[in-house]
């Protein structure tokens, strides 16, 4: 593997974003492209799905390379090295004789060398849903939303209908419902082409959306009825943080 080192000037957004991903899979590969950084893995239940793009100008300094480059790392061990930031660091991940060396750039260069792991390259399709509704949200309003759900029950109910979208839980702990309206200030853009409703299981989307919500301040919901959701986070310099998580059976 050639020698190459991607820098981002961040290393607490890029902490939040491994931690983000962290959310579904223990361990995966980032993949370096011409045009950006890449990851996209499954689960072990294969219930949920994490997306993730970060364009090559959001990073300080990116390679030129003519093909794709896969990075495999366990996010435990990226998250422990992560939390040593100290505010103004950059990190820098660079690819050396197999190895992944980490690099916190900041008023001394702090680095860890870590094992590049061995990843299956299953090549995963974006999930074929036929969305009918559309919102885009604060991303801290749905985080807090999942919370208050989470308090009552271990699943969610999302229910977008023409005047706003529903989220509501219910269990003998008691009942929450949160009503975004479609002209609310928390509400950037709505569009039901037709009503839509699912439930989920909280385990996931509570801690999706409160971890992504610290790197994003807007999230796109989309919805059909008894389908998979999608949440896409936009985070900085133009790239996005995607979920899909599978509906659970009523």
């Amino acid at each position: 593997m050639a020698k190459l080192s991607v820098v981002y000037a961040d290393a607490r957004e890029f902490l939040y974003i491994v931690d983000s991903i962290s959310v579904v899979v223990e361990e995966s590969a980032f993949a370096i492209k011409p045009e950006g950084m890449t990851l996209r893995a499954l689960d072990p239940s294969r219930t949920a799905m994490v997306d993730l793009f970060m364009p090559r100008d959001a990073f300080d300094e990116y390679p030129d390379i003519g093909e794709e480059v896969r990075i495999g790392v366990s996010f435990k061990d990226l998250k422990k090295i992560l939390r040593r930031v100290r505010k103004g660091d950059k990190v820098a991940m660079e690819i050396d004789e197999g190895k992944l060396k980490v690099k916190l750039l900041g008023r001394a260069v702090r680095s860890v060398t870590l094992p590049i792991i061995e990843t299956a390259a299953e090549e995963l399709p974006t999930p074929r849903v036929v969305f009918t509704a559309l919102i885009r949200t604060a991303s801290d309003v749905v985080a807090q939303a999942l919370k208050d759900a989470d308090a009552v029950s271990d699943s969610v109910k999302f229910e977008a209908l023409d005047d706003a979208l529903y989220i509501r839980a219910s269990s003998d702990k008691g009942e929450v419902e949160v009503k975004l309206d479609r002209e609310g200030e928390a509400v950037y853009e709505y569009d039901v082409k037709e009503p839509a409703s699912s439930m989920f299981s909280t385990e996931y989307l509570v801690d999706i959306a409160s971890k992504a919500s610290r790197i994003s301040d807007i999230t796109t919901i989309e919805l059909a009825t008894a389908k998979p959701i999608s949440m896409n986070f936009e985070i900085p310099a133009g790239g996005r943080l995607t979920y899909f998580v599978a509906p659970r059976v009523e």
